[in-house]
């Protein structure tokens, strides 16, 4: 084998070589980029949906005088957001959703990280003015205060 032979083949194979390893490089810093992008997307949805929970809760507030109680109150406020008629007409417009998520009353309280769980409500009326507790079960995100009336209707992560 003479020279120019082996500089030709160990020139491919270098070049070979270093693409190879570009690809791995960029690889490597583009996947875990998506992923940290894709985690994002997903907390700024479930922000979003407490949010739109928060809004039809003062909804219902505004309609009954009074926040849902802790027992069955996630559940109060979707039989409110089903069977009141301004909620049923206006109800897609008022809660928008991000998406892919689409608006019905039943999703408003599921949690768009895991189907399975639902947003933990709580509710103080031993204060005034009464005050309630929306929490992410799966992080520490969070919409009004319990003890605290300058958090009233006010998120967490601001």
């Amino acid at each position: 084998m003479n020279i120019d032979t082996r500089n030709k083949i160990l020139s491919a194979v270098l070049g070979i070589t270093i693409i190879l390893l570009s690809w791995l490089l960029y690889d490597s810093i583009v996947t875990p980029y998506k992923v940290v992008e894709e985690q994002k997307a997903e907390t700024e949805r479930v922000r979003t949906r407490m949010l739109t929970l928060k809004d039809a809760i003062v909804n219902y507030e505004a309609r009954y005088g009074h926040f849902p109680p802790t027992d069955g109150g996630l559940d109060s406020v979707v039989t409110y957001l089903s069977t009141d008629s301004l909620m049923i007409s206006m109800g897609d417009s008022l809660f928008r959703q991000m998406p892919p998520l689409q608006y019905s009353p039943e999703s408003m309280v599921v949690n768009p990280r895991d189907t399975s769980l639902r947003f933990l409500y709580t509710r103080n009326d031993t204060l005034r003015p009464p005050l309630y507790l929306i929490e992410d079960p799966m992080t520490d995100d969070a919409v009004g205060s319990l003890s605290r009336t300058t958090m009233r209707n006010a998120p967490n992560w601001n």
